[in-house]
Parts: structure tokens; C-alpha cells; sequence
């Protein structure tokens, strides 16, 4: 299980795998509103892929919404897919 990390800015955010410096994973997202977040898309390295770290960062992102009380809009068409294969991820679903 990869450590994912959080960083936000301002309306502008993003899940991430750091691994000596480098940005391996990320999945960026956005905020128009306090409760409403958008995820805009999910990059995974070629040495991450296959080990499901596009799956963990959506994860992430679910439970960060359950704790904050947003929805999330997965515009992202990876985070989409994802959502679609969980309907245990429904509760957060904009």
C-alpha cells in the first residue's frame, strides 16, 4: 500500500505518491465550492502502474470527502471508471 499525501491550495488540490522527490501518482482536483470537489484527472508512472495506485488515490479522495461532507464530480474519466466499478462509493457521488 502506497502512502498517499494531500496537498491543497487555495480551491485547487491533489493526491499524491511522492517517492524521493519525484511525483509518481497524482490525481489533481478542483473546488468550486466548499463542498463540491472535481476530479480533474489521474496520472499514474509507468513504474507505479498495475498496482493499483489510481484505485488507492480515489480512495483516498472518498474517504477525504466522507470526512469533510463534499460530493465529488468525477469528471476525470479514470476516477469515473472507478467510481462506476464501486457502488460502495455512491454516498459521495455529486
Amino acid at each position: 500500500f502506497m502512502l498517499i499525501q494531500h496537498k491543497k491550495i487555495n480551491t485547487k488540490g491533489m493526491f499524491f505518491v511522492e517517492v524521493d522527490g519525484n511525483i509518481l501518482a497524482e490525481m489533481v482536483y478542483t473546488m468550486p465550492s466548499p463542498n463540491k470537489m472535481i476530479i480533474e484527472h489521474t496520472d499514474v508512472s509507468d513504474e507505479l502502474r498495475g498496482k493499483k495506485v489510481g484505485d488507492q488515490l480515489v480512495h483516498t479522495a472518498v474517504e477525504y470527502a466522507r470526512t469533510n461532507n463534499i460530493k465529488i464530480i468525477p469528471l476525470c474519466p479514470f476516477a469515473s471508471s472507478v467510481f462506476k466499478k464501486k457502488p460502495e462509493y455512491a454516498d459521495v457521488l455529486n
